[in-house]
């Protein structure tokens, strides 16, 4: 869980103490989005899905990940909007003081002495380690399709590609969960995945419930579909990092996203 922040109603000046959930990164790490502390809380008159989300960092792996907007219900009927310190590109998150006062996501004034660069090439310095090479891709056999032919078949050809990918304990639930009622579910060991066989493309509920399930479970989640992804689904699923497959007729799953791609790549 985050820290715990003050949050006054504007409305009816109650003041209430929230603590912003804590959704697990990829890595395993939990992470919460840091709440700037003393400023005002917006009362939310208009809901769409832009506003819901906001990007935080992950402070053990560096990642950066989509997490719901923190939100807080005050009991006069007020639906507020917590402010949230935004990620800046070094890495860096601005103080409350000055988040609070300029909006600013910026770095402060350069402190006085010598720089990083500075100290690891001044004369008896020791430059750290350089960077690491990125892990070898897994060595795996070429993969073996299942034609399609039928619905059953775009669920055992995703199946086996999961396995294909490192995935283990694959199964199929007896009783669907209804937040993934656009597709039929597969499991495994750290794995939540949904496959699609209708002629229908994927829409963007489907692709958020999917990913919300898989923080849920903290478990990767990672999509299948034999007709493709409304333009609003592939934007979405790109957004959070989920993989999105589509399946041709002979069986062989193609990535359409980046975090398709590095899953092809990295396995499982």
């Amino acid at each position: 869980m985050g820290d715990a922040v003050p949050v006054r109603c504007p409305v009816c000046r109650r003041t209430h103490v929230y603590t912003a959930s804590a959704y697990p990164c990829r890595c395993g790490a939990p992470v919460a989005p840091p709440l700037v502390r003393g400023a005002p809380a917006d009362p939310i008159t208009h809901l769409t899905w832009s506003d819901a989300w906001v990007t935080v960092r992950c402070r053990a792996c560096g990642r950066q990940n989509q997490s719901p907007q923190p939100e807080l219900g005050c009991p006069c009927g007020t639906v507020l909007r917590l402010p949230v310190r935004p990620v800046t590109a070094a890495g860096t998150e601005p103080d409350a003081a000055t988040a609070t006062a300029t909006g600013s996501c910026g770095p402060g004034p350069a402190a006085d002495g010598p720089s990083t660069s500075d100290a690891a090439t001044a004369p008896g310095g020791s430059a750290g380690p350089g960077p690491q090479p990125p892990p070898a891709a897994p060595v795996r056999p070429p993969f073996t399709p299942v034609t399609i032919r039928t619905a059953r078949d775009v669920v055992t050809a995703a199946a086996r590609y999961l396995a294909w990918l490192g995935f283990r304990d694959l199964v199929q639930p007896e009783e669907q969960r209804p937040v993934l009622a656009y597709g039929i579910e597969l499991r495994g060991s750290g794995l939540i995945a949904q496959v699609d066989p209708t002629t229908r493309p994927v829409p963007l509920r489907a692709v958020e419930c999917l990913w919300l399930e898989g923080l849920a479970a903290s478990s990767a989640a990672v999509c299948f579909s034999l007709a493709g992804y409304e333009p609003e689904a592939r934007a979405r699923a790109a957004g959070v990092g989920l993989p999105l497959f589509v399946m041709d007729l002979t069986g062989s799953p193609q990535p359409v996203n980046p975090p398709a791609q590095a899953l092809v790549a990295q396995g499982a």
